[in-house]
């Protein structure tokens, strides 16, 4: 619109500007773009906000064929779904099975969330410093561990290939250094549906999903 109005004006004046002095063309050729600007000034009032910044919106990068700045998460399927299948070894294993048993049916966030709490843990000197340390830690004691999946007496099978493809991708990025930036230092969380004793005592940090995340004082 900005590029029609310009050069419609540059047209009109054309004429003009051949036969004055430059000066005298410079005063023209101000006035008429100014008259012209303030036409669409007036003209983009008239449409709805709501249209104004459908029209004005910048598309995503994926749309505009932009690659996202190293480290940067976005919490949907698309962006996992561009991300490369993901391999590694025990613990990335362990990382993966746990969002597949613990965080599979949430949202991507809430995937990214649940990791983020058992990477928290291993950065804390209450917990095992590794991975399978941190996700492995009271199993064989029934409903005595950490991560209810690992010792409730069912058999941890993979039957979703789609969503391990998901979780692998989760737990390969928060490997290689996403950001945690969602829980807030989280180190516990459970389900809406229960309430353990130490939710009455750990400070709620957020809720995402299913979840409510707790950090240990």
């Amino acid at each position: 619109m900005v590029k029609q109005f310009f050069a419609a004006a540059a047209t009109a004046a054309g004429f003009v500007l051949a036969t004055l002095a430059p000066a005298q063309a410079d005063t023209v050729l101000q006035a008429r773009l100014g008259a012209l600007l303030g036409q669409e000034r007036a003209a983009i009032q008239e449409v709805p906000n709501v249209r104004l910044a459908a029209l004005t919106a910048v598309p995503p990068a994926s749309a505009r064929n932009l690659q996202t700045a190293p480290g940067t998460i976005t919490y949907d399927r698309a962006f996992l779904a561009a991300q490369p299948v993901a391999t590694g070894g025990d613990q990335w294993q362990c990382l993966a099975e746990a969002l597949y048993f613990e965080a599979r049916g949430e949202s991507v966030e809430g995937m990214f969330a649940v990791g983020e709490v058992i990477l928290n843990r291993v950065d804390s000197a209450r917990y095992p410093s590794s991975l399978c340390g941190v996700i492995n830690q009271g199993t064989g004691r029934r409903y005595a561990c950490q991560f209810t999946y690992t010792c409730d007496g069912n058999a941890e099978v993979i039957a979703e290939p789609a969503a391990w493809r998901r979780v692998g991708k989760v737990a390969r990025m928060l490997i290689d250094g996403a950001p945690r930036t969602l829980t807030n230092g989280a180190t516990h969380y459970h389900t809406r549906a229960v309430n353990p004793r130490w939710a009455r005592v750990f400070p709620r940090t957020t809720t995402i999903g299913s979840h409510h995340f707790y950090r240990q004082g």
